[in-house]
């Protein structure tokens, strides 16, 4: 199956948010963006560099930018997605008519974000300050081939690893999250990439 068929799949499905998905892919299909699908679902890009991407969640619907911490936000419209996240920012919508209101902000922050990927811009992040807990450095050291598998995983991979399995507080719990990563890990994969 096509990409171009599998977008149409995944905005056909039924479910919860689906006329806020489609009303945010008309949006986007009508900027320079490019449709494809990645991780499962539409991602809009522009030259190759992620730039938006729509998703639906239980009490909220959302257009997420992936370089979201650049953008200007007059608006003051973007969010982090979660508590941890460092680079990538979100809109929120609850009802359709929030896309309808937001539309010439939504297409504005559009505009923006595809002038950071023309311009080249990266997101400067200062060095991580998580420490991997005991467990996973011991794991790491005792085993080559993870090692070179979590070194490979990009910073924000790594650090999702990092966030999950320090999060246990009983060091079994630690142990058993390392173990049931690992096929993730030598997949190239983050926490949230399954």
């Amino acid at each position: 199956m096509s990409d171009a068929a599998k977008i149409d799949a995944f905005y056909a499905k039924d479910r919860q948010w689906k006329a806020e998905m489609l009303a945010l892919r008309d949006i986007l299909r009508a900027t320079p963006l490019t449709e494809e699908m990645k991780w499962h679902q539409p991602i809009y890009t522009y030259d190759g560099g992620n730039v938006a991407m729509p998703a639906g969640f239980k009490h909220r619907c959302v257009l997420s930018f992936h370089k979201g911490v650049l953008l200007t936000d007059p608006e003051g419209v973007l969010i982090p997605p979660g508590d941890n996240s460092r680079v990538g920012r979100i809109i929120e919508f609850h009802a359709r008519d929030d896309i309808a209101r937001l539309k010439d902000t939504i297409i504005a922050y559009i505009d923006e974000a595809i002038e950071l990927e023309k311009s080249g811009a990266k997101v400067d992040l200062p060095k991580d300050d998580l420490a991997p807990p005991d467990e996973l450095i011991e794991a790491l050291e005792a085993d080559d081939a993870l090692r070179e598998a979590f070194d490979a995983l990009t910073p924000g991979r790594r650090r999702s690893w990092i966030l999950h399995i320090g999060g246990a507080k009983q060091a079994a719990t630690r142990v058993a999250r390392i173990e049931k990563a690992r096929p993730a890990i030598f997949d190239g994969k983050g926490l949230n990439d399954r």
